[in-house]
């Protein structure tokens, strides 16, 4: 089990949000538990420097860009990059120093899988650079991919066979529980363990860890199958339930 650190850029700032509450139609409803006083190449930077690969720069919205592209120079190919990313710029990012690009949204038409776009992009970026985030939220007992920033509910619910048929198209999955990011509450456990059942390819949880103790639960529940993301529990985030070097320490150790 890896950890795989975060960069998410808000307004061109790293910040760290609770993820149901970034709404396009009410700005105003948008809870920060942290913003950043250091540049995103700095915490590429740091990064790099403990050898965290895998990691991943989400832009949350406009105007993120030239922030992205400042963490992608700091450390080229050492972390992935989501956030409005197309068959059409998909290219552009690999060439700034993704290693690999992130993408949902673009692949989902109506709630459903767009598969003529998902072929498009393979194509255009090639399944070995290629990470689809398949960000959930619960619907009674079952958990559906949102898009959008986590506001749409699709019609795809996550499940072995749309687990596989999607392995044949992406080197790897990116997994937030949506309901719990951001809230430092815990895991969801339920969607650890049937992601350790079911991925057939390296996949990173995100979502509620607030501790070491928390990052145990995902090794032991995932069956050391899966990797995870962690944020605003972190000291270098604001957080005060865990520090980043007892994190890179849990990292080490595998």
């Amino acid at each position: 089990m890896q950890f795989r650190p975060c960069i998410d850029l808000h307004n061109g700032k790293v910040k760290q949000i609770v993820g149901s509450t970034l709404k396009d139609d009410d700005p105003d409803s948008l809870k920060t538990n942290f913003t950043a006083k250091h540049s995103s190449s700095w915490f590429a930077t740091l990064y790099k420097r403990d050898k965290l690969t895998g990691g991943h720069i989400i832009k949350l919205g406009p105007g993120n860009d030239d922030a992205a592209k400042e963490a992608l120079a700091a450390w080229p190919g050492g972390m992935q990059i989501g956030g409005g990313i197309t068959a059409e710029n998909g290219k552009e990012w690999l060439d700034c120093g993704a290693s690999h690009v992130i993408v949902t949204s673009y692949v989902f038409s109506g709630g459903q899988i767009d598969y003529s776009r998902l072929q498009k992009l393979v194509q255009a970026v090639g399944k070995e650079n290629l990470v689809l985030d398949l960000s959930c939220r619960r619907r009674g007992e079952d958990y559906y991919i949102v898009t959008d920033r986590w506001q749409k509910f699709t019609d795809v619910k996550i499940d072995p066979a749309i687990m596989e048929k999607f392995a044949k198209l992406c080197d790897e999955f990116l997994i937030h529980a949506a309901d719990v990011e951001g809230l430092c509450n815990g895991i969801e456990t339920e969607l650890v363990k049937r992601l350790a059942e079911w991925t057939p390819i390296p996949t990173t949880y995100a979502g509620g860890v607030k501790n070491i103790d928390d990052m145990e639960m995902i090794k032991s529940l995932g069956g050391n199958r899966l990797h995870a993301t962690v944020g605003s529990a972190l000291d270098i985030y604001g957080g005060d339930t865990m520090t980043y070097d007892e994190v890179v320490a849990f990292h080490r150790k595998g």
